[in-house]
């Protein structure tokens, strides 16, 4: 049993301050919690109708867990306290610690007392509501929620306290299990605690939404448990725009990161990344009904044309696809329906059989039949107050009893997400089917689904590389290109042939040992291009002497190499050090244009050829690389072999390592070529 077990299921409470404390003991009786609440108030003889308790000292004993609503400075006293007696653990309300830093003085050290305080004893928060477990019927919460009461249902941890209480007052059937806010993850991160839910019997998938994440390697230990015991995860990662970035700096004590380095971890993992609430919550609920997806072929049901080309549309741009029936069930499809319905995927079942149960049924079970990944029944209720929905249960039943036949993973999806109402909700999840909602939110929650269980279905990837975080202002030496080609080129990367010249006996000797045409380029400059420092192409032993000349103003040492073949597509690699993630490979369209472009995809470290030949294949210049309208193709795996060259440079010196930028690295139809690159390292002591 680890530490957190107790805390999080506990048979005695302690509540600790004024209006909070006594809100925390409603919301306890309001979930049914039937464990021993002891309120902690020193001036108060009662709270919530239980004897109040002068100071913590005089607690009958030790309480599993504690929820601590006084001030900054009283929150370390009571928690110190707590420690001491041998509680089990306690939730931190009060603000103003370390997210406070630079509005109130002494945030910072207020926090790091807090931490010395609890020791071992795990603390959640501060500045956080604290935590539901509907299945132990205990909250430590100290404002309104919608959690029931259950025996299993997700878990959703969150950094943002409203950000809760929102997911849990959703009305779309998704059973919650435990609900958890993390604060300034003083002492305990949102990892760590992640990591004690799923553990938990009755938490069936994982919900997050994080603002910055606190360990990677506890993150990573995360997503291999949650793969070991197939209980999916599901994450909302904010900070894409520059103003949610700057939210996040002042809301929490977490840093964000770059989000592109966010997205490789997530791919990486085997954790869905999706983009809204409404997302989140229809993934959640396909993980809890069934868990992942096996694939990503699909089948969309209606009545309706319009609701079939809806569903057709939502899926641009998502990773799902639409298998067209087989020949058998065509046949089948053809017989029940008649000729004059045109048998598709997404199917128009019209209205012919609408309201013959048994012909309805017979018709679900046919297409349901062939085995697809999942079954999208589209059909939005009408509204209980002004109509009848009689003829929508009957469909709904047709459709369970179909899918009980058939065995099928099935789903029932409302256009409006209104028009489904909570009670149909209910009852689908307790048959097996999962209500979804929205047209879109459903495919994207499906294409979710799909991706973790496309992970899972691959080998574990290997451990992440861990590296030391940069210091503050910690030297730095930038080595020129000949310098940083030449440590390249040890590692195995193809560079031109050249020479460092710094007067005219060593260019004449250039001149005779390298092969024409030649580039020559000014050492030391940044951007040689806007500042005149690269000359290429040269045929003639004037045109060199020349290009030396003018080029003298900028430096007095020039390489002098041998021009690469004219490439088919030109292409820049890095690897740069984040500072949560640490050292990053990016792969990207090249040269001048790959500020322009924009086309990149980021891998973490350790990264195998299957990962970099994937990520070559969603580049948009990856067209060019295949042979772009029968133009020639690029000698892909000559230019894999000198990405994993840089990768294994990186990660051989992933202690000194701060940034790596090859560009641009030549892909040709016979081989590849580094044409210029940048080395910054550590400085070693």
């Amino acid at each position: 049993m680890s530490g957190f077990s107790r805390f999080l299921s506990p048979h005695t409470l302690a509540v600790i301050g004024g209006k909070e404390a006594e809100r925390v003991i409603e919301q306890c009786n309001k979930l049914g919690f039937e464990g021993t609440i002891w309120p902690v108030h020193p001036t108060r003889e009662t709270m919530g109708g239980r004897s109040c308790f002068r100071s913590v000292d005089e607690l009958p004993s030790a309480p599993d867990a504690a929820y601590v609503a006084v001030n900054r400075e009283r929150t370390i006293d009571i928690v110190e306290a707590l420690r001491k007696m041998g509680a089990g653990g306690a939730v931190c309300y009060a603000a103003g610690f370390a997210e406070a830093n630079g509005e109130s003085a002494g945030s910072g050290d207020l926090q790091h007392r807090l931490v010395e305080a609890a020791a071992d004893m795990p603390i959640i928060g501060p500045n956080c509501y604290g935590f539901i477990n509907a299945p132990q019927r205990v909250a430590l919460w100290p404002d309104q929620h919608g959690v029931q009461a259950c025996d299993y249902g997700v878990a959703i941890l969150t950094q943002s306290s409203n950000i809760a209480i929102n997911l849990t007052m959703q009305q779309r059937g998704l059973p919650i299990a435990m609900v958890m806010t993390v604060g300034n993850q003083a002492q305990t991160g949102l990892s760590r605690l992640a990591l004690e839910m799923i553990e938990d019997d009755s938490v069936t998938a994982l919900g997050l939404h994080i603002e910055g994440l606190d360990d990677v390697g506890e993150f990573e230990q995360l997503a291999l448990r949650a793969r070991e015991l197939k209980k999916p995860i599901v994450a909302i990662k904010v900070g894409q725009s520059e103003q949610a970035q700057a939210i996040t700096l002042t809301h929490t004590a977490s840093l964000s990161g770059a989000d592109s380095v966010h997205a490789a971890l997530f791919a990486r993992l085997g954790i869905a990344r999706v983009a809204n609430l409404e997302t989140f919550v229809e993934t959640l609920k396909l993980f809890h009904c069934g868990g992942v997806l096996n694939g990503r072929e699909l089948l969309s049901l209606s009545c309706s044309g319009g609701e079939a080309s809806l569903m057709a549309d939502a899926a641009l741009g998502k990773d799902i696809d639409w298998k067209p029936f087989p020949e058998s069930a065509v046949g089948e499809l053809k017989s029940i329906l008649g000729g004059m319905v045109t048998i598709a995927n997404p199917l128009d079942y019209n209205t012919f059989v609408w309201g013959d149960w048994p012909v309805m049924t017979r018709l679900f079970e046919a297409a349901l039949a062939p085995d697809f990944d999942l079954a999208l029944l589209v059909m939005d209720f009408p509204r209980a107050d002004r109509c009848d929905p009689a003829d929508w249960k009957g469909a709904t039943n047709a459709f369970v009893a179909a899918v009980k036949q058939t065995g099928a993973r099935a789903a029932v999806v409302a256009s409006l997400p209104e028009c489904m109402p909570e009670d149909v909700t209910q009852h689908l999840m307790q048959v097996g089917v999962t209500p979804l909602c929205g047209l879109d939110a459903a495919l994207a929650a499906a294409e979710a689904a799909a991706f973790v269980g496309k992970c899972w279905a691959d080998p574990a990837p290997p451990k992440l590389l861990q590296t030391r975080p940069t210091k503050p202002n910690e030297s730095l030496i930038t080595l020129d290109e000949h310098a940083a080609k030449r440590e390249l080129a040890n590692a195995g990367l193809v560079v031109p042939k050249g020479m460092v010249v710094t007067d005219m006996a060593e260019l004449e000797k250039a001149m005779t040992t390298l092969e024409w045409p030649l580039a020559v380029k000014a050492l030391g400059i940044a951007h040689k291009t806007e500042s005149g420092a690269v000359a290429l192409d040269l045929n003639e032993t004037a045109d060199l002497v020349t290009a030396v000349q003018k080029m003298a103003r900028l430096s007095n040492r020039f390489l002098v190499e041998e021009m690469a073949a004219h490439p088919l597509a030109e292409l820049i690699v890095g690897v740069s050090r984040d500072p949560v993630v640490g050292l990053t490979l990016t792969l990207g369209a090249g040269g001048v244009l790959a500020e322009l472009l924009n086309d990149t995809a980021t891998l973490l470290l350790p990264a195998s050829e299957t990962d970099i030949r994937r990520a070559l294949a969603g580049l948009k210049i990856g067209q060019l690389l295949n042979g772009y309208r029968n133009s020639d193709a690029a000698d892909i795996d000559a230019l894999i072999a000198n990405i994993l060259c840089i990768a294994g440079y990186a990660h051989s010196h992933s202690d000194t390592l701060e940034e790596l930028d090859v560009n641009p690295l030549f892909a040709t139809q016979f081989g590849s070529v580094a044409v210029d690159a940048l080395i910054v390292k550590r400085k070693s002591k």
